[in-house]
């Protein structure tokens, strides 16, 4: 086991002014790998200008400003995170949800496409009457 220490006591991190933190399940219960690139930065990025309660209130437009975003991508990335049950949003604030107790992950064509496909048969034989 690996014996942790400071490497610099004159610079050890501190909460001051904001509250922005992200617990230690996000990684290891998953939540981590269950986003992409976009969502990942916005929900950081969420993290990190919240208050104690989660909340927030940037404007899309600076949000995608700052993170160098396009509008598409961080529209997609915000509907990413509501649907993952990480975030809400009421058209202007933020929250930052306490973590669901597991990932809600995307609904995968390719891991279902046996299932998919067999669907998609059965269907097109009963409507040729066969």
């Amino acid at each position: 086991m690996i014996r942790k220490k400071v490497l610099d006591t004159r610079r050890v991190r501190r909460i001051d002014g904001g509250f922005g933190f992200i617990p230690h399940r996000f990684i290891s219960d998953g939540f981590l790998s269950s986003l992409d690139a976009p969502q990942l930065l916005l929900y950081f990025f969420l993290v990190l200008v919240a208050d104690r309660n989660g909340l927030s209130f940037y404007s899309y437009d600076l949000i995608c400003s700052l993170l160098h975003m396009c509008l598409d991508n961080y529209i997609q990335a915000r509907n990413g995170l509501i649907a993952k049950d990480l975030i809400a949003f009421d058209g202007t604030i933020f929250q930052v949800l306490d973590l669901p107790p597991k990932p809600i992950r995307p609904f995968s064509l390719k891991s279902d496409s046996p299932t998919v496909t067999r669907m998609i048969r059965h269907s097109l034989k009963e409507a040729d009457g066969g």
